[in-house]
């Protein structure tokens, strides 16, 4: 992963994350942690019905900052502040707890191995001419629609720039692998389940010659409105069925469905400026080994993101002068 951001430095002279380097929107909300949860679904950060506030980093897969007609997978990172508890390796000097999610229910590799060979595949395109890069995007958009219209979905085709060119605040987001639950082993998911988020699943949104559009549809919702997402908890019922170390294999909903265990709201704000992203993008890292301990990623492509997102922050750190920093409860992005 550090070839990439090798690769974006000595083009841009600044130092960006491997993977999701472009934000669309960085936002300041509130997580709250519904009341009289089951008990095996009380676990954790979820242990009690309290609020928190939470950063919500919005982004698209690749590791250089491309214009959003190259249409990539989207992520959303969340950062809750202000949490307590034991604490995993390497974050004990830290209250918060990190969520770290993108837009496929499914890893687009069973294992850190084979997501080393997509990774290849991206940092192989990182120094292409970016006309090149629609060329390939629209191309790919177009396998991706004849893929999906006999009931197939290629990760590979989606995760090279064939994503479909949709509004990203109605994408449905997943941890995609698996972390503790406290005493039981789950995935994620956070979904829109306000009106206005919801209307905007599946929304076509117009990218080509608008580089940013995604970040300008970002700003421009929450210029007036207030968005509301569910955190839910799909707990593992079958170990063969709903394997940990492979996490391209989808846990059947019917052997356990997803479960609310808390709700995210975000009221209106300027949701992208140069000034918030020298402070999200710049001073903030994201990653699921930022956490509690009851929370603690399992599985190959969990343990490969812990070193993985280390290196790629420790990379920025040294390159852009510009110290990480892990918010207390107070904290407010600027702008």
């Amino acid at each position: 992963m550090l070839s990439i951001s090798r690769k974006t430095y000595e083009d841009g002279g600044h130092a960006l994350r491997s993977v999701h380097a472009k934000s669309h929107g960085l936002l300041i909300g509130r997580l709250d942690v519904l009341d009289d949860l089951p008990a095996e679904l009380a676990q954790g950060l979820f242990a009690r019905a309290e609020s928190y506030p939470a950063i919500l980093r919005l982004s698209t897969t690749p590791g250089d900052i491309l214009p959003d007609s190259v249409s990539t997978p989207r992520g959303l990172a969340v950062k809750v502040l202000g949490v307590t508890g034991e604490r995993l390796p390497g974050s004990e000097d830290q209250a918060t707890q990190d969520f770290v999610m993108a837009n496929a229910p499914v890893f687009s590799a069973p294992d850190a191995k084979q997501f080393l060979s997509t990774l290849k595949l991206l940092a192989a395109t990182t120094d292409r001419a970016e006309t090149a890069k629609k060329a390939l995007s629209a191309t790919l958009r177009a396998a991706e629609r004849v893929v999906e219209a006999f009931g197939g979905e290629s990760a590979t085709l989606k995760t090279l720039g064939g994503h479909p060119a949709t509004h990203i605040l109605g994408e449905t987001f997943y941890s995609q692998a698996a972390l503790r639950h406290g005493a039981h082993v789950a995935k994620l998911q956070i979904v829109p389940v306000s009106p206005n988020l919801t209307a905007l699943t599946d929304a076509p949104l117009t990218v080509n010659g608008k580089p940013d559009s995604l970040r300008e549809a970002v700003v421009e919702f929450f210029r007036d409105h207030e968005a509301v997402w569910e955190l839910r908890v799909q707990l593992r019922t079958d170990e063969e069925r709903m394997p940990v170390e492979d996490a391209s294999v989808l846990w059947p909903e019917e052997l356990s469905p997803y479960r609310a265990v808390a709700r995210i709201t975000v009221p209106p704000q300027t949701a992208w400026s140069e000034e918030r992203s020298r402070a999200g993008d710049d001073r903030l890292a994201f990653s699921p080994w930022h956490g509690l301990a009851a929370h603690r990623p399992l599985g190959s492509i969990m343990r490969a993101r812990r070193i993985a997102y280390d290196h790629s922050a420790g990379f920025r750190m040294e390159h852009n002068g510009c110290p990480m920093q892990e918010p207390a409860a107070g904290y407010r992005l600027p702008g």
